[in-house]
């Protein structure tokens, strides 16, 4: 199933990354009975709905350098793409402890020793030098709305990188009303894809966007603010 429903993406899965993604799912499933990484467990859903479905950022833009997926949770979809395309420099960045434990856990059996694991909210990360506009893309998987996740996610690329958010499919609401918070960010939408999970009734979005200059010094706001204040 696995490897029928990333080549039907247009993804060809080699041996060991078929291996890699057992490890991963059983690892899920281990950790999830300790604490809540995902409401998702079935084999065949995890597959679908968690890596088929990471997985399909990789069908929108040719990731690659450095990436950072912010509020990565349970790895999606940093880790996805990390078995899938191995020579990417990944950080993976979460606000809870446990989970980052968690996914060095999985770094580990999977044999990556190139990944940077970093316990922290989104608005600090954004605001540490070593981090802030240093990479390529930024990747989100969340259910935050865009404006607020563009000013999580904006901080942290480089002008000319892309920030990549993972959404539902009724998208365009959220990129209207969100249009000028990117401005303010220092982006520019530049692009919006609608797509079908593989033998569902599943659609989901990728929004891209492009960083087309620095994100002003005041960005992002404080812990909590872009949350309970979106920019508009």
């Amino acid at each position: 199933m696995l490897k029928s429903g990333f080549s039907k993406i247009g993804i060809e899965l080699n041996d060991l990354q078929v291996e890699q993604f057992e490890v991963y799912y059983k690892l899920l499933c281990e950790w999830n009975e300790k604490f809540n990484l995902t409401a998702i467990t079935e084999k065949e859903d995890v597959y679908l709905k968690h890596f088929i479905d990471s997985g399909i950022c990789l069908c929108h833009e040719d990731i690659n350098g450095k990436v950072i997926d912010v509020g990565t949770g349970a790895g999606f979809p940093g880790m996805v793409i990390k078995i899938l395309k191995p020579d990417i420099d990944l950080t993976l960045l979460d606000s809870l402890n446990k989970r980052i434990d968690f996914l060095k856990c999985v770094g580990d059996n999977l044999g990556f020793k190139d990944i940077t694991y970093i316990h922290s909210r989104a608005e600090d990360g954004g605001k540490d030098k070593n981090l802030r506009e240093t990479f390529d893309f930024a990747v989100a998987r969340a259910v935050a709305n865009l404006s607020t996740l563009s000013e999580y996610c904006m901080p942290f690329v480089k002008i000319n990188g892309t920030f990549l958010s993972m959404k539902g499919p009724d998208a365009y609401a959220e990129i209207e009303a969100a249009t000028t918070a990117v401005h303010k960010l220092g982006g520019e939408v530049s692009g919006h894809t609608v797509y079908n999970l593989p033998d569902s009734d599943i659609n989901h979005s990728i929004i891209s966007i492009k960083k087309i200059r620095q994100t002003p010094s005041c960005y992002p706001r404080k812990a909590g603010k872009p949350s309970k204040e979106p920019l508009k």
